[in-house]
């Protein structure tokens, strides 16, 4: 036994290099462990979390290439739906997008500061997850009439480079955010796969809003 192994008085605790940061809480919100962003995994673990994220990519591959061929075979209506308060479906369609991509970034300051990450908000772990799964629910619900819009009133669209980008973003973020819950829900996944899928997630949804919601704010103004 090599003396390395015994402290002062006696032998040390074994460290836990996956702990995170001093002040935060001693564990992650049940549901939302991401492995602690630990990068060093067994080999053995490491292939078996992978297959698994291969398999959670595929599926949301899928997804995104079924949006995108029914968004291009349906033919569209030029409305889907008209909300109180709101001029235009287009109108709704704005605004709701933006307030989504709002929750989105609640999301994200929430995941850091979960995790010890942002400074100056450490050892509100419980809030922090809370915060992080209802703002989470939320953007999807309202991002609902959004999709449905798109792909009802408006379909797959390739007229210009502004509308092909906004069309491929919006096929591609619903398959990443299909990979995403699917990851979510795997103990043995890399600690790195969850923060690399949620940052490409929150990647394509502000993409979508500059090609939609800030386009259309530009040109026809901010109003309702």
């Amino acid at each position: 036994m090599s003396t390395h192994d015994f402290g002062p008085t006696g032998p040390e605790p074994d460290a836990d290099v996956t702990q995170r940061v001093p002040g935060a809480n001693a564990g992650p919100p049940t549901g939302w462990d991401t492995g602690a962003w630990d990068f060093e995994a067994e080999p053995e673990e490491q292939r078996t979390g992978m297959r698994g994220v291969l398999v959670a990519l595929a599926i949301g591959s899928l997804v995104a290439v079924a949006i995108g061929v029914y968004g291009g075979l349906h033919e569209g209506t030029g409305q889907a739906f008209n909300l109180a308060g709101f001029s235009s479906g287009l109108h709704a369609k704005a605004w709701l997008a933006s307030i989504v991509v709002v929750l989105v970034i609640v999301q994200l300051l929430s995941a850091l500061a979960m995790w010890g990450r942002l400074p100056g908000a450490r050892g509100g772990g419980r809030v922090s997850a809370i915060l992080h799964r209802w703002s989470g629910r939320v953007a999807v619900l309202v991002s609902l009439p959004v999709a449905a819009h798109c792909l009802y009133a408006l379909g797959f669209q390739a007229f210009d480079t502004r509308v092909l980008l906004h069309s491929l973003l919006g096929c591609f973020f619903y398959g990443i955010f299909v990979c995403k819950m699917l990851v979510l829900s795997r103990e043995d996944k890399p600690g790195w796969v969850l923060p690399v899928v949620g940052g490409v997630v929150f990647t394509a949804l502000v993409g979508l809003w500059v090609t939609s919601s800030l386009w259309f704010f530009t040109e026809f103004g901010v109003s309702l």
